[in-house]
Parts: C-alpha cells; structure tokens; sequence
C-alpha cells in the first residue's frame, strides 16, 4: 500500500529505510491512521521521519503524491449556494465513528474523486445531514461540517485540517539542514572544532576534585586542595576566503560565516586572509584586495606551523587558465610566477587538516560554470558545500587525526 509514496520520499532526499516503511505498514494495518489524510499524514511523518531536519521534504513528498484529494476549482455556482447556509456541525460518537470506519475502508484515491463528480451531475438541490450527497452536516463524504474521515471538504471552514493543505504549507522548510544557514547555525556547527588539552603554560587554575580527596584522606580528614590546569582549547584556524566576481552573489553567506567565526571564542587563534579566484604568490589581509595590504604567501608558509587547521572558501569556479598556467600571470596587479594549483598543492602538503566550502550547491558541481576547476580543485582538498550538513562534515573532517 502507498509504495509509490516510499519511491517519492527517497526521490526528495528523506532516508526511509525498508525497516521504517515495515513499522509505517503496520500502523496502517492496525488502523493508527484512522482511515483519514490527516491520519496517514501523522504516521507516516511518526513512522518515516528521523528527524525534523526531514520534515519539509516530507511535507513535499506527501503534497506530491496526494494533491489532487483537494476541492476542484471548477463548480458551478448552485453548488456554493447549496453549502451556504450549514446545519450545526456533527459531532460522531466513537462508536459511530468506527461504524464508518469499517465501512469506508482503504481510501481509493481516484475513485473518490470519480464519485464526486458523479454526484455533481446527479444531485438537484442541497442536502443538509445526509450520508451521500454534496451537502453539510451529516455523513456524507462531500461537503462541510460534517464528519466524514476520508472526504473531500467543499467550502465551509476547515474544522479537521486538510493533510495535504497542511504539507503545502511547507512550515518546516527553516528545519532543513541542507539549506542555505544563518549565523547562529554557522556557530553550533563550528563547535564541534574542539580539541581540548591541559598542556599549556598557566598556572593550575581548576579544582582537581579526585586529587582532593585523595590528598584529603591522606591527611587524616584534614582539607587538602588540589588543583590542576584547567583544559583549553588547542584548535588554531587559518580561513582563506574569496572575494569579488563571481563570489558576489554568495556575499551574504560568507558575511554570516565570518561573523560566526569572529563569535567563536573557543579557538585557541584565527587567521582569515583573502584571495580572489584562486590563491596565488599573495594573500590579502583586506576583502579589497590592496596590494598595499598583501602578504607574500611563502612568508605565511614559514610562519604557521602545520598544526593549523585551514578552510577554503569560494566557489572554486575560474577560467582554466587561472589555474593552470605557469607563466607571468597578471591579476589584481600582481605578477604570479607560479599557476594558482601549485600554491594550492602547496598549501594541503603543509596544512594536512584542510577543507575547501563550496558556495555553489553540490548538485550543480558537474555542470555548472566552472566545473573544470570544481573538479581539479577537489582532487586537492575535501570539498563541501556551504550548507549546515556540509560545514558539519567538513569541521569532522578537520578534527580526524591523522
């Protein structure tokens, strides 16, 4: 039952597994979903989703496969002037409840709609508090105020909301984890860079409460503290970033990015330097790139030890020449000696803790413009898209030990 929905949630990225659609059978053939949208809407989300990172994929998913159980748009005018003055919406026993139920049994989509329309054609004036035609109140499976678990609702007001009106609404899309990310989920995804030890040079500042003890006991109940040196930090973080041309619609990512960076005061030091395009004999310590305000990139080499960690930003998207030629390249009024892929060679042999963040989607890597250098650039470093997902696993792959 429903198999086509299990094909459409994997198809919009939610990782159903067969193990979950078993347990999603079950409910259904306990009748957890009431025989009703809603009902198999709640499930299923209960059942198939492991995380409300998953919720606005579902809900699209769901709206997929199901929008057409909606109100057509098309009827004609007596039909509203029948719905128009309602009985007093019915209320059900459950034992009535259950009656329809049984009777209704599993929801046959397109017959449903076959049997409004039908009924559209046959019915001549309005029905209040029946069992079969467009009307209010009642049991009937069309119309309003009425309580009918599989229906189709005709005007009225929504008094059980309609599942698949509900999905459309897409009010977990802020939920999702492969969308674009503001600042405060930039800082939660770079806490995991935390690298705690006491080797450092302060004074033991921490009360060490085993040691006390120990000491305690040892002087005959008599207080004795100990202390130890707190834990700090030992991550350092050089950031490289890319600006101007083709970086300029990724400015407001990269702005939250760096303001997330400067918030995070657990890192035992930052360094954010910037290039354009591709890193070459210099590095800049302004977005303007002022080659008043350049640093040769041999000295960075020579004065950051390899234990820095070093993240890349850009959208590594370039003419093939900017990366690859070798001679007396001219940009931003520099002479480059050397092709821009040496530096960066360069710099993942002395930085072995290195990720490039790709401010192009991953879905668009293999096409879009620039693929060429996307593709030269990820055989040097581990790239990830600038994504909450993509950051996460570029901060695991910073801190694997090596």
């Amino acid at each position: 039952m429903f198999v086509e929905l299990f094909y459409l949630l994997r198809a919009y990225g939610v990782p159903v597994t067969v193990t979950e659609w078993l347990m999603f059978s079950q409910a259904l053939a306990q009748d957890l979903a009431g025989s009703s949208l809603t009902g198999l809407y709640d499930v299923g989300r209960a059942c198939l989703v492991k995380s409300e990172a998953y919720f606005d994929q579902y809900d699209q998913a769901f709206q997929h496969m199901f929008q057409g159980v909606e109100t057509p748009q098309e009827i004609a005018d007596e039909v509203w002037q029948w719905l128009a003055d309602p009985l007093a919406p019915l209320h059900v026993s459950e034992e009535e409840r259950r009656a329809l139920l049984e009777a209704l049994g599993d929801i046959d989509l397109e017959g449903l709609r076959r049997s409004f329309e039908e009924r559209l054609q046959e019915q001549t004036e309005a029905h209040h508090g029946g069992d079969r035609w467009v009307g209010t109140g009642g049991t009937s499976a069309f119309g309003h105020s009425g309580r009918h678990p599989g229906g189709i609702r005709v005007g009225g007001r929504s008094m059980h909301r309609s599942a698949v009106k509900v999905a459309a609404e897409r009010r977990y899309r802020s939920y999702r984890t492969d969308a674009r990310v503001d600042v405060r989920q930039f800082e939660m995804a770079l806490r995991r860079l935390r690298r705690l030890s006491a080797r450092n040079q302060e004074r033991p500042d921490e009360l060490d409460l085993e040691a006390t003890v120990r000491s305690t006991a040892d002087h005959g109940g008599l207080l004795s503290l100990e202390y130890q040196k707190s834990r700090k930090n030992t991550v350092k973080l050089l950031v490289l970033m890319d600006v101007g041309g083709s970086m300029d619609p990724f400015v407001t990512i990269c702005s939250r990015l760096f303001t997330a960076l400067n918030r995070a005061t657990h890192l035992k030091d930052l360094r954010f330097l910037y290039f354009h395009n591709c890193v070459y004999d210099h590095l800049f310590n302004d977005a303007s790139c002022s080659t008043r305000n350049a640093v040769h990139t041999t000295q960075l080499l020579n004065e950051l030890s390899g234990d820095y960690k070093l993240v890349l930003v850009g959208d590594a998207a370039m003419a093939p020449s900017e990366l690859q030629a070798r001679h007396g390249i001219i940009w931003w009024g520099q002479a480059n000696e050397e092709p821009g892929i040496d530096w960066l060679r360069r710099l993942r042999r002395h930085f072995p803790h290195s990720v490039w963040l790709n401010t192009i989607v991953q879905a668009e890597w293999d096409w879009a413009y620039g693929h060429h250098t996307i593709a030269e650039i990820r055989r040097i470093f581990p790239m990830f898209e600038l994504t909450v997902d993509g950051l996460t696993a570029a901060v695991s792959a910073l801190m694997v030990r090596r």
